[in-house]
């Protein structure tokens, strides 16, 4: 009989929690700063993601709460946008609606992916407490190898590149709500 001998994992060392914490208020403020870019990046693309469902309350021609239920039938993001492409498509006779339609789910759909970026994640800190860099947590394959997650550094051009990432949303939000109002105004006035 053939013995099999474990193969260990390489672990990277436990991190020295003690000093870290005795460290981390001198990163307090930094620390502070980076988690509420993070969750504010989050909290607007969800802001964001939920006014669609007004545009397909719109599309459907239906009330608030019906228009809900379809959109949280759909599980995915890119379902309920997809559903909402398809229905513009035969519902708006506007080119100039739609293509405004398709730039603002285009923005959208890039804010996605930072969201996403920063959602599923790990965040790596350094000996102080100090987030430094995230570790992405999906694989990357190319021919010669597959690799685990890109890492990035946190550094003070990332952060800057959150604030306008920050103002994208905000933006998006408003075209949204700009774009509702013209929407159901369309529809209204193409009604048989």
């Amino acid at each position: 009989m053939m013995q099999v001998t474990p193969v260990l994992s390489q672990l990277p060392p436990r991190p020295d929690f003690e000093a870290m914490a005795a460290a981390a208020p001198a990163s307090a403020d930094r620390r502070t700063m980076i988690l509420s870019l993070i969750g504010n990046l989050i909290v607007s693309w969800s802001n964001n993601e939920s006014l669609f469902i007004y545009v397909l309350m719109i599309l459907l021609d239906t009330d608030q709460p019906s228009a809900a239920i379809v959109f949280a039938t759909l599980n995915t993001t890119r379902a309920r946008l997809d559903l909402i492409q398809r229905l513009a498509k035969i519902r708006l006779k506007d080119p100039k609606l739609d293509k405004a339609l398709s730039k603002l789910i285009d923005r959208f759909n890039r804010s996605t992916a930072l969201r996403n970026e920063f959602n599923h994640c790990m965040y790596i800190t350094d000996e102080s407490g100090q987030i430094t860099h995230t570790q992405s947590m999906r694989l990357v394959e190319s021919r010669e190898h597959l690799q685990f997650g890109i890492s990035k550094p946190l550094d003070d051009v990332r952060l800057r590149s959150m604030v306008e990432a920050a103002k994208e949303m905000s933006n998006i939000n408003r075209g949204i709500w700009d774009l509702l109002p013209q929407l159901q105004l369309h529809l209204q006035s193409t009604r048989p």
